[in-house]
């Protein structure tokens, strides 16, 4: 059976998994679900996790990977996109080309794909597909493809009704046209010369059974892979390592299916090799020269995971101490690749990731497992870069901010991104929305996504990709605000939160228990303030018209793993259990604060 394979590449929000779906609803697989399994996916509506499928077209098994499109889990589409041969890129037609779309392309282009141009939503009232179809272009040309690339292929979708046409004047009844289009611009991933090979095959992706222990899922290139067959793992580092193969799987739909063997351009599900890692290569001869390794991009942000030492510390958590922390940290290198961590350090584990969202998403599954921690504020990377002279120039990590808001929301948003040393590269303006792109220091932008979503209402749209490293922009102030911090334990009580409101943001609500040195809000004056959110009404043997007034408690600002990273200052840690995020001061008490800030000075 030929066999083709490819990714699902894509912004974020613009359709990959929707698409995925309807593919394989129209080629059988009607009772699998959706491609995005993992609860937090389901809940936020974005795809984190690549993950494989597979259906069969006309004799054929098509081979798709689903990757996120959001710029912090761009690690898992690097990874990706070295085990396929082409790639299906979609475009919102409303929107056009967004900052993600432009790093998967620019991906894809450099390992010589031509890509398939999907311009999904064409159903929509702004959809402007002739503009998009444009805009792609100028993209494919900005990004220096070859004459061949630029001679893409289109297509015209929409995902959600699971319909495609190669002209905007045809009929569309389902996604033949699409599937059609890949059959014969896909090249074939296996040719009988191929299978006679000795064997080759790299691992761009792993998984745990339970039973089985660690599954490594490859691309074979070259040969055959039989179940039960003595094979040899090429490590990263040179060494070889013998082992064998006890298990062996391929995908049909969203299934494993145990089959006992799998020949050369198919994806494999491998089980009998509990040492393997993403990029290294499986052979059957010492003498096969491993495959390159899979090269992805630096961490651009940095924070520290410590034991939770809190007053409420070990109350919720399953695992609290330093060394299941540590465990769990190891277990999640095995899989994710954008991360880094130094475990040098006997007070906290330093870890390096891709942004807020790629460390947020792994603590919010830390908590969901029963972990219990602290973290320090994000901090970006700044390293010394030799200039062209070749001297060392201090840099910090520089993004391509692009804003979707409404046209009257542009004043307020360049004037607060201009404070964070943003610079506009471009703005164009369109049935009363802009389009306003940015060049700013990872720096800048962490922290700006809450304001943001207030002065535009929640009608804006941010997105960012990390460029490069660049020279160090010098100060940014970004806290306008000061923290509400408690000074004593207890329960808050309305009637001392009715008359905090008044001077800031709450995070907390009537009822919630607190400890001294516990952050329960913003002050809108910006110097830290000492509170007492458990003050009583005075008691009064004296009754009057105007003593006993209702209580009207504004909706407090709940804090969630982001909105803590987002908000927390440097004295700070964002302390994360199973049931409840807190921001507490690092000195609980004013006198140890007191003493810290001295030592500083």
């Amino acid at each position: 059976m030929e066999i083709r394979n490819i990714a699902i590449i894509a912004h974020v929000d613009h359709g990959k998994t929707t698409l995925t779906d309807a593919i394989m609803t129209q080629c059988g697989h009607t009772d699998e679900g959706s491609m995005d399994s993992n609860a937090l996916e389901q809940e936020r509506g974005i795809t984190i996790y690549a993950k494989n499928t597979s259906v069969e077209y006309k004799g054929t098994k098509i081979n798709i990977v689903d990757t996120p499109g959001h710029a912090d889990f761009g690690s898992e589409v690097e990874r990706v996109l070295k085990s396929i041969d082409n790639v299906l890129l979609i475009v919102d037609a409303q929107e056009g080309p967004m900052p993600q779309t432009r790093f998967v392309l620019k991906k894809s282009l450099e390992l010589g794909m031509k890509p398939i141009v999907v311009i999904n939503k064409i159903d929509k009232p702004a959809a402007d597909v002739t503009g998009t179809h444009d805009a792609v272009l100028e993209l494919f040309m900005e990004l220096g493809a070859s004459d061949n690339q630029l001679d893409f292929p289109t297509v015209y979708a929409i995902g959600r009704q699971g319909v495609a046409k190669m002209k905007m004047s045809d009929e569309a009844t389902d996604l033949k046209p699409l599937l059609d289009c890949i059959l014969s611009h896909v090249p074939a991933a296996n040719t009988p010369e191929q299978a006679t090979l000795p064997l080759k095959a790299q691992v761009f992706n792993l998984g745990y059974d339970n039973f089985l222990g660690r599954l490594a899922v490859c691309r074979i290139y070259d040969g055959m892979i039989k179940d039960g067959q003595s094979v040899f793992v090429k490590q990263i580092d040179g060494q070889t390592v013998p082992g064998k193969i006890t298990k062996m799987f391929t995908f049909t739909g969203k299934k494993r299916v145990e089959v006992k063997e799998a020949a050369a351009g198919d994806i494999a599900v491998i089980a009998g090799l509990p040492e393997i890692f993403i990029g290294e290569t499986i052979v059957d001869n010492t003498d096969t020269v491993a495959m390159p390794a899979i090269k992805i991009d630096e961490p651009t942000i940095s924070l520290n995971f410590l034991v939770n030492n809190s007053p409420f510390a070990g109350r919720e958590g399953k695992f609290v101490t330093g060394r299941q922390i540590r465990e769990r940290l190891e277990k999640e290198l095995e899989i994710n690749v954008g991360l880094k961590v130094d475990f040098s350090s006997n007070e906290y584990f330093k870890v390096y990731g891709r942004g807020e969202l790629h460390i947020a998403v792994l603590l919010e599954n830390m908590r969901r497992e029963g972990y219990e921690l602290q973290v320090s504020q994000p901090q970006v990377i700044v390293k010394d870069i030799a200039d062209a002279n070749g001297k060392m120039i201090k840099s910090e990590p520089y993004e391509e901010l692009t804003i979707d808001a409404p046209e009257d929301c542009s004043g307020v948003i360049i004037e607060k991104l201009g404070k964070r040393k943003a610079v506009m590269m471009d703005m164009r303006t369109k049935e009363g929305q802009v389009r306003m792109v940015f060049s700013i220091p990872t720096r800048g932008l962490l922290g700006y996504r809450g304001a943001f979503m207030i002065d535009t209402k929640g009608n804006g749209i941010l997105a960012s990709r990390f460029i490069e490293f660049k020279e160090y922009a010098g100060e940014i102030e970004k806290h306008a605000t000061g923290s509400m911090t408690s000074m004593m334990p207890g329960k808050a009580l309305a009637f001392a939160l009715w008359n905090l409101q008044e001077r800031g943001r709450l995070f907390i609500g009537p009822t919630t228990e607190v400890y001294e040195g516990m952050v329960v809000g913003d002050v809108s004056k910006g110097e830290d303030m000492e509170v007492n959110p458990c003050k009583a009404k005075a008691m009064s043997n004296m009754r009057s018209s105007g003593n006993d007034e209702h209580i009207m408690l504004t909706p407090c600002w709940e804090l969630d793993i982001e909105r803590g990273l987002e908000t927390m200052r440097g004295d700070e840690y964002l302390e994360i259990t199973p049931k409840n995020v807190r921001l507490r001061k690092k000195f609980l008490t004013n006198t140890d604060r007191a003493k810290a800030s001295r030592k500083d000075m």
